[in-house]
């Protein structure tokens, strides 16, 4: 088994969820390459060797370029805020690692594009970290589908639903709250949210063409943790937006912040000439399905329970025994699996930087046709 030493940079959610799945994937799947949680990095020495020593990284950096100028690391894990993704990538590109990156791939399409001719020239494999592709519930919607049971597409509609910004007393910017600071994300709920939404729309039903949004700001000033002063919030709290797909069916999308009740509900609903299906993040190992082609008197919506370790279901047959569902954090899991097994066999991982460079120039385009509220073509 041939060693892949990782280095990540960042120790918050993401960090924590790229360490376990790197840890994990080799107990559970036949891989011909091992992980070897080499460094971790991030800024502040206390903190970053308290995560180190927690998630069972070997040492510890403090500044990225020295992570990246090490010879002992073979890959480059960017789990920090937006604004650091095109400088670590393209950095690391040059120094021949391998990159990955959390979503969304860059603060926008320019930056996108400079990091995919940075791999590209570099030669070295990449990859985002869209990791609800790999929900066993949401592969076997895309099994079902490339296997034309829904026939035409009609619509796609999908939401992203949270709540936690709302109050008016949360400060901007700093640490866990730079995804309140446009500096340091780039977007708001258009490249956190949406932008899962729409990488999984594109896998499943395709290219979209062209995008009519609506975003808003509801708390328009907040406290900055880092300039100690009230200033102007530049991320949208709400982003919506209808579009055409290529396919020719149509889209609407809905993320927000500001949906009391709502934690993290993630829903999507495909309707075709045949067949609809649907999915909720909050039963994630479930997929409704409806096919009128059922007998008339047993028509109706089927649930089901994507478990089955048979090999019928995606992933399943690397779990538990029929019918004992998984959780979130093995969407990453089969993220780091598929990545090393597409090292074994040649095969590009997806989505790498140019695939996640398609849902990016999405967002831009969102982000234009809320500013000037018209349709937007969507850059190719």
């Amino acid at each position: 088994m041939k060693k892949l030493n990782i280095g990540l940079i960042g120790y918050g959610f993401m960090g924590r969820a790229h360490s376990n799945a790197f840890r994990q994937a080799n107990h559970f799947f036949d891989l011909k390459y091992q992980p070897v949680l080499k460094a971790a990095c991030a800024r502040n020495e206390e903190n970053v060797r308290a995560f180190a020593n927690s998630a069972g990284w070997e040492s510890y950096e403090t500044d990225w370029r020295k992570l990246v100028e090490r010879d002992d690391i073979d890959v480059i894990d960017i789990a920090a805020p937006n604004n650091v993704h095109c400088e670590i990538a393209v950095a690391a590109a040059a120094a021949g690692k391998m990159v990955l990156t959390d979503k969304p791939l860059a603060m926008n399409g320019i930056e996108g594009r400079e990091m995919v001719e940075a791999v590209k020239k570099a030669g070295v494999p990449n990859m985002v970290w869209y990791n609800y592709r790999r929900v066993p519930a949401v592969t076997l919607a895309k099994q079902i589908i490339d296997e034309g049971k829904l026939g035409r597409i009609y619509h796609y509609r999908a939401n992203f639903l949270q709540d936690w910004t709302i109050s008016t007393d949360l400060p901007q910017g700093g640490q866990a709250l730079w995804r309140l600071d446009v500096n340091a994300a780039g977007s708001g709920v258009t490249g956190d949210l949406l932008a899962h939404c729409i990488d999984t729309a594109i896998w499943l039903n395709g290219g979209i063409s062209r995008v009519s949004a609506r975003t808003e700001t509801f708390v328009k000033e907040r406290f900055h943790n880092l300039t100690g002063k009230v200033e102007p919030v530049g991320i949208d709290d709400a982003s919506l937006f209808m579009c055409d797909f290529a396919n020719g069916s149509l889209g609407l999308f809905e993320a927000t912040r500001y949906a009391r009740g709502h934690k993290a509900l993630y829903t999507f609903e495909i309707n075709g000439q045949h067949a609809s299906i649907k999915w909720d993040l909050h039963d994630a190992h479930r997929l409704e399905y409806f096919d009128h082609r059922d007998e008339g008197k047993l028509r109706g919506w089927r649930s089901i329970h994507v478990s089955d370790n048979g090999g019928d279901h995606p992933y399943m047959d690397h779990w538990w025994v029929p019918g004992l569902q998984i959780g979130f954090e093995h969407s990453f899991i089969h993220q780091v699996a598929d990545f090393l097994k597409g090292l074994e066999t040649g095969e590009v991982t997806q989505p790498d930087f140019e695939n996640a460079l398609i849902t990016q120039n999405v967002c831009d385009a969102i982000l234009s046709s809320g500013k000037s509220g018209q349709w937007v073509q969507v850059e190719n």
